[in-house]
This record gives structure tokens, sequence and C-alpha cells, in this order.
């Protein structure tokens, strides 16, 4: 039986390297936030929008893994009624309310873009810390046409964990995403290689019973 300081040693492990973010372009086509339960998305694509000086600020998501039955509202409507809050003009919001998983946000995003004839070449991705690197991965896939950048908040784990309701779900998302990495390489996202401590720490946390998001063989 692990004890929970070395639980969370391999979690930070996972952490540290998920949110290693894609440096971007210094201005860009527009801001895509990636939906999902961290609201506190909105304010950094809101924020990316105003510092890269972006047309177009696309906001995305249906109801998710960990937001359906929990969230009142779609994760795009909530995020975009935030980011209207922060000064982002109206006419510059865009809303994908329909996508339940991060390939789908991307490839709504673009179709609701392209509905309106919006070709942008430049993107940067807001995202959760521990979705930096595989929203940089998905998007580049999903959507190569546009150069991208990540953007997401700037914090250490443990006080990630302490601003969460429930860290045990963190935990749980870290280990099915670090595992998404390499299941979806080639096929769904860009390749992205994950060192071998880490997949031992993947494999650690999945024992450990951190396995809800895990892919089943």
């Amino acid at each position: 039986m692990r004890t929970q300081a070395e639980i969370l040693a391999d979690g930070r492990l996972l952490f540290d390297f998920l949110s290693q973010a894609e440096a971007g372009p210094d201005r860009a086509d527009f801001v895509l936030a990636m939906g999902g339960s961290d609201l506190r998305v909105a304010d950094t694509a809101a924020r990316a929008f105003f510092q890269s000086q972006a047309d177009w600020l696309v906001c995305t998501g249906g109801l998710g893994k960990d937001t359906a039955g929990v969230l009142p509202q779609a994760e795009s409507v909530l995020y975009a009624n935030r980011c209207l809050e922060l000064g982002v003009p109206r006419d510059r919001v865009l809303i994908e309310d329909r996508s339940t998983n991060s390939g789908e946000n991307f490839r709504f995003a673009r179709g609701l873009m392209e509905s309106r004839g919006l070709q942008p070449r430049t993107g940067i991705v807001a995202a959760k810390p521990y979705m930096a690197k595989r929203a940089w991965a998905t998007a580049t896939w999903q959507w190569p046409e546009v150069r991208w950048g990540v953007a997401c908040q700037q914090v250490s784990f443990s006080d990630y964990l302490a601003e969460r309701e429930d860290p045990r779900l963190i935990l749980e998302l870290m280990t099915g995403d670090l595992q998404r990495l390499r299941a979806y390489a080639g096929t769904f996202q860009a390749p992205v290689e994950v060192p071998n401590d880490l997949w031992a720490a993947f494999l650690r946390l999945a024992a450990d019973g951190y396995d809800r998001y895990v892919i089943r063989e």
C-alpha cells in the first residue's frame, strides 16, 4: 500500500510534464478556449485574447465526461459569459456548444469558423494547466493549417489541488490524459514523447485506483 505522499509525488510528475505549454505566436488570429470543468480557463482565454490582439475568441464545449450532470449549462456558454464579463467584445465571441471531447473541440470550432468564411492561420489554445501538452498535440493534428500555441494558468501542482473541490478527480484525469498521449499518437493527436519515468508513474497511479478515465484494452 503506497502512502499519500508517494501518490502525490507521482501526481506532481504528471502535472509538471503535462502542463508544459508550447510557446505561441505573439499575435494570433484567434483564441480557442477548451471547455471543461475548470471555469478559470475562461479567464486564461480572455487574457490571451487581449495579449495576442486576437480577432476572435471561440468558446468550445457542450458537456463532457466530467461536466455532464454537474454544470448547469454547456461549458462554452459559461466560458463565453465569463469572457464577456472580463471585457471581450460580444461580437468577437463565437460559441461551439456541441463538442464532448478534445478532438471535437477543434473539429467543430473549425467548422464554425469556416461557415463564417474565416480561415485563421495562427491560434492560441486556452486550457487547464495539465491539458497544455495534450491540447497542443490535439490542435496540431486536428487543425494543422494553424500554427498553435497554448496558454494556461501558471500554478504549482499543490496549489492547483488545493483550489479544487475534488483533488482525486484531478489525479484521475491526469492519469487518463498521460495515457492518451501514447494511445492517440499519430491517429488523434500529434506524437509526443512520454519519458519512461512518466509512464512508470502513470502505471503506478492506475494500479492505485486512479483509473476512472484509463482506456481499457
